[in-house]
């Protein structure tokens, strides 16, 4: 309760919270409902602009872009909460052992291919899967999550470092517990905000990752609508159709807008020195 009240007040978490709940209801809804069928098309209608009856007006198939972009928020979405959890489940116990057994062979060797993997972008190890498997929504995900694993295991371990020299973590030596036990016990509780706020920053990362590779076609497939997809048949049309890319171009920067401030509210909530020197 104390926590809600607190987040009430913070303006930056309300409006991110606000625009992250707006999007991901929507994804929702989509589930249930759509104004129109996102696979139907209608050539008859194709390229009218926003009305009473086409919110955001239609493509140039005739579908509905307001009901468009309610399904490409489902895959949005979808894909950057998988490729998060990708790397939050491999990168935070990476990091974890590294921190615990420092400047040991098992250290340098996660740390060195967190080094290799972050040499290789996401979009590059898109690439190179989809030449190997093909385009699609999976192995957007993979080569998303891929790219997640040394971003976690990097913070994970500067952060656990900074704690295994503490009181408590000593107290727990002298008990006898091992590492393990202790990283899971008392390092991790204590880290947790770190990643909350990290995960809600790479949550954003996410989303724009897989606007960029569907893209450029290595993303969601048709009839799979896609943000990143939607603008780029926009491309050619841009003249006299502007409506094509303003829509989904204004989804992709609210969405992520809406979760960096969620996440820096997150991040002066969750901290107790930066709550104190804005009160």
């Amino acid at each position: 309760m104390a926590f809600l009240k607190t987040a009430l007040h913070n303006r930056s978490f309300m409006i991110g919270a606000g625009l992250a709940v707006l999007f991901i209801g929507a994804a929702l809804v989509s589930f249930l409902w759509t104004p129109f069928d996102v696979t139907k098309l209608d050539i008859a209608h194709k390229l009218q602009k926003p009305s009473a009856l086409h919110w955001f007006g239609t493509d140039h198939f005739g579908r509905d872009i307001f009901s468009m972009i309610m399904v490409g928020a489902r895959t949005s979405i979808a894909v950057a909460v998988v490729a998060v959890g990708i790397g939050i489940l491999l990168g935070v116990p990476l990091g974890l052992a590294a921190a615990a057994r420092k400047d040991s062979l098992l250290d340098e060797v996660i740390m060195r291919t967190n080094d290799l993997v972050f040499a290789f972008p996401a979009l590059l190890i898109a690439i190179m899967i989809t030449a190997v498997f093909g385009p699609s929504a999976i192995n957007a995900i993979i080569a998303i999550g891929i790219f997640n694993i040394p971003v976690f295991a990097r913070l994970t371990r500067g952060a656990a470092l900074s704690l295994w020299t503490r009181d408590f973590v000593l107290s727990a030596r002298v008990a006898g517990k091992n590492s393990a036990r202790i990283s899971i016990e008392h390092i991790l509780p204590n880290i947790l905000n770190l990643l909350i706020v990290q995960g809600s920053i790479q949550f954003s990362l996410g989303i724009l990752a897989e606007a960029g590779l569907s893209y450029v076609g290595l993303g969601a497939q048709p009839p799979i609508p896609s943000w990143g997809r939607m603008l780029a048949e926009s491309q050619t049309m841009i003249s006299f159709a502007p409506h094509l890319a303003i829509f989904p171009g204004m989804a992709i920067v609210f969405t992520v807008l809406g979760l960096n401030l969620m996440g820096d509210g997150l991040r002066d909530l969750l901290d107790p020195k930066l709550r104190r020197s804005r009160t």
